[in-house]
């Protein structure tokens, strides 16, 4: 358990720092996300973009336990 909080904690400061080159990516302006916007609020689901990483993430760690 140790392991994993400290490869998450790991992971979180990597996708901090380069956050500003991953923003490019277009991750969260996909198709399929849901932005409402009233007059003074916006309410955003990322629906699709969670729907893609979760794959991602799922693929990566099938692949890390294999």
């Amino acid at each position: 358990m140790q392991k994993l909080l400290i490869i998450a904690g790991i992971a979180l400061v990597l996708a901090g720092f380069l956050w500003p080159w991953l923003s490019r990516l277009g991750l969260g302006r996909l198709p399929g996300d849901i932005i409402f916007r009233g007059e003074t609020t916006q309410i955003y689901f990322p629906i699709v973009t969670c729907l893609i990483l979760s794959a991602v993430l799922s693929l990566a760690f099938w692949l890390f336990n294999r």
